[in-house]
Formats: C-alpha cells, structure tokens, sequence
C-alpha cells in the first residue's frame, strides 16, 4: 500500500531535502523500516533502542496520534498520510 510520509525539516537533511516520501507498507514500524532502507540512520531518529517511538517524536496517521491507536503496529491503507512531528517544548 502507498502512503505518504511527511518529514520535518530537521530530519530533512536525511532525505536529501524531501518534505514527502512515498512508500509501500501495511503497518507504521514497516514503513519506518523501508524509510531505514532508502535513508539510512533514519530509523534511529524515531526509534529507541527498544523499537519504540522515542519521547519526543511524535507520529500521526491521517491527524491522528498513532500512541492511541496501535502504536507502530498501527496497520495502513493505501493514501495514508503519515506525520512525523518532533515535540515542541518552550514556556
């Protein structure tokens, strides 16, 4: 299934400047997988090192908080949209 991955502009450095990517999975961990194959230290970006998105990073599916609905074993469907949005922290 194709979906859409936006990309923050910090981790814009590792796609070589894209803001979108497209790529086929049926669930979040397997996209962040093929986005580890074309981008190389993407993974650890989202990722700790216990395979869970790490505290800062936050991801929506279609505007919703992937943390409440299956985490990243979330299942996609073609035309997804899948957000990465780092947290923004500040008083």
């Amino acid at each position: 299934m194709a979906i859409t991955v936006r990309v923050p502009t910090p981790l814009r450095r590792l796609t070589d400047g894209q803001g979108e990517i497209e790529v086929n999975a049926s669930t979040v961990r397997e996209a962040i997988e093929k986005l580890e194959e074309m981008y190389p230290g993407f993974k650890e970006r989202i990722l700790d090192d216990k395979g869970e998105v790490r505290r800062f990073v936050n991801l929506y599916l279609n505007d919703e908080d992937i943390r409440f609905l299956k985490g990243t074993e979330t299942e996609l469907k073609d035309g997804d949209v899948l957000s990465i949005v780092p947290a923004i922290a500040g008083g």
